[in-house]
């Protein structure tokens, strides 16, 4: 390389100062997914403060020519941040926590072959420890279990009871709506599953997607609302003309909108659907693949 050639890719290379202040947003998206499956007393400011370390240290080590785009590189390293944060926040060693679900596990299964709930001396001879140490084990886990002061609520506190698992059938419902979703984005024009894929999967800016597509940054906003509403559509096509009777309008106003629907409705069955998730309703990362099998 050049000393002039050098000069030229140094000047190309964003500071460590323009890296941090253009992917601050970055932060709060991964923090505000990551508040939406945590408890209501988790400190939002202090995963922040972890988050927003975690991307000045990733703009300090990033390095423009591995060829890995900042973005991706700087969100790996911001949800181990957050992760690790948690753990701190934890009362609980790690130690703890590991042999709490090896006992949830042993209870489970037992329960699974008995048909009945386990008794303490049949839950340590299936560990092969003592009732003394299952006890012990269980205390450490009822002493980490603490309840924040800023979790406390102005009404009757109901929000600190521990919430109930869904119900197969609300479970079933979520889990074809995921296929749905699944099947919508599938059958999207290319241009607008391209924009949803990059921005909401690759977590892509929009000034990099527009000038992928050569258009303005504006006109990829645009495409990521149309793309939304037909989505939105095409999720409740399905549903009957009183469910929702938007979506008729939204049909009446665009003929291919109507089409795309019926697309959507006609794309796959119940059983190719359900295979967007695994049993417990979380969303599988090659759920795409499957679909198209199965459709």
């Amino acid at each position: 390389m050049t000393a002039a050639s050098a000069i030229q890719y140094d000047a190309d290379v964003p500071s460590v100062d323009e890296l941090v202040r253009t992917h601050m947003p970055l932060v709060g998206h991964l923090v505000r997914d990551l508040l939406s499956r945590l408890p209501s007393h988790v400190s939002r400011d202090d995963l922040v403060s972890a988050g927003m370390m975690a991307l000045v240290m990733s703009a300090k080590g990033y390095d423009a020519e591995r060829g890995v785009p900042f973005g991706r590189f700087a969100a790996i390293r911001i949800r181990g941040a957050l992760t690790d944060e948690l753990r701190s926040m934890d009362w609980a060693s790690r130690g703890v926590r590991s042999k709490a679900r090896d006992v949830d596990a042993t209870r489970n299964e037992l329960a699974a072959r008995l048909g009945r709930s386990p008794n303490r001396q049949e839950v340590a001879d299936a560990m092969g420890v003592s009732t003394h140490e299952l006890d012990s084990n269980d205390s450490d886990v009822h002493r980490a279990s603490v309840l924040s002061l800023q979790g406390m609520t102005t009404d009757d506190g109901a929000e600190l009871l521990a919430t109930s698992t869904q119900g197969p059938e609300a479970l079933l419902i979520k889990r074809e709506q995921l296929g749905y979703l699944q099947d919508a984005i599938a059958e999207l024009p290319e241009r607008l599953r391209m924009v949803v894929e990059q921005y909401f999967f690759a977590q892509r800016k929009m000034v990099d997607i527009a000038a992928e597509l050569g258009v303005t940054e504006s006109r990829v906003s645009q495409l990521r609302s149309e793309a939304l509403a037909m989505l939105r559509a095409g999720m409740h096509g399905h549903d009957s003309e009183s469910a929702a009777p938007p979506v008729e309008e939204s049909r009446r106003r665009n003929a291919g909108r109507e089409a795309y629907c019926a697309a959507v409705a006609a794309r796959s069955t119940l059983a190719g659907r359900l295979q967007a998730s695994t049993l417990l309703g979380e969303a599988r990362a090659h759920a795409a693949a499957q679909v198209d099998e199965n459709a």
